[in-house]
């Protein structure tokens, strides 16, 4: 997708790739973007990713003036594109391009701002699904080094991306300034960086060590009815004490 060629999101794992998979995925990137903006969406051609965009990025509108339940509407602004590429002995032969939200004007004046080429593609991300299958062994096609369990995987995507945003310069992010001398020279920059999630490189050590502080604790909301506030009652006059039978044929009573 094109959101997520600048900033890695984290990893989303699942042992099937089905509509709660793009669900979890696309509401990662809902978390991410600014509400109600401009966004071009570009996908491959599997089925369950339009309608998944569509649920990820809708606001409740209320059209309607009195009681009544607001309607989901999609983001006027949203553009979503489908890329299918056909491929012949693992060569791409034919590139069809079409558009599911949105108009193929938009679309082009979005891509155009984003600096992600020309035409409508996915090579940012398929260059991303590159790295991450380079730098983790697990993920490697026909490789030795599977894993045995989901939360594993689950944990080493999360710290490759997190290494991937704030440890590793990128290429295409860095520039070239000129120093005090006058001299040019090549800044390094990060992902995080280019985000301005950050000023500086991190190190291994600095992203192991770093201490996240924990969410403010909030009370939970009591669902049930609140208890009844009972009156107290007014004391009455004290009961007359039992009388105990002593022996045969005598009472008397416990006060003396």
């Amino acid at each position: 997708m094109m959101v997520s060629t600048r900033l890695w999101l984290g990893g989303v794992v699942s042992l099937t790739r089905d509509r709660s998979l793009a669900d979890r995925l696309l509401a990662q990137v809902r978390a991410s973007c600014q509400p109600l903006r401009a966004l071009l969406v570009c996908t491959d051609g599997w089925n369950a990713y339009p309608n998944s965009i569509r649920r990820a990025f809708r606001e409740k509108v209320k059209e309607t003036v009195g009681r009544g339940r607001a309607c989901l509407r999609v983001w006027p602004q949203l553009c979503i594109a489908v890329v299918i590429k056909r491929t012949e002995k693992k060569r791409v032969v034919e590139v069809t391009r079409k558009m599911v939200q949105g108009t193929l004007e938009q679309a082009q004046v979005l891509l155009s701002a984003s600096q992600g080429g020309t035409v409508l593609n996915t090579a940012f991300i398929e260059r991303l699904n590159g790295t991450i299958r380079q730098r983790l062994a697990s993920l490697t096609r026909k490789c030795r080094h599977a894993a045995r369990r989901l939360t594993a995987l689950e944990s080493g995507m999360w710290l490759l991306g997190c290494t991937y945003n704030l440890c590793w310069p990128h290429h295409e992010l860095s520039r070239r300034e000129a120093n005090t001398q006058g001299k040019r020279g090549e800044v390094l920059l990060t992902p995080a960086m280019a985000s301005g999630l950050t000023d500086h490189i991190w190190s291994i050590w600095e992203l192991l060590s770093y201490r996240v502080a924990p969410a403010p604790w909030v009370a939970p909301k009591r669902r049930a009815r609140p208890p009844k506030q009972t009156v107290p009652s007014v004391s009455k006059q004290p009961r007359c004490l039992p009388l105990l039978r002593l022996r045969k044929g005598v009472l008397c009573s416990t006060t003396t």
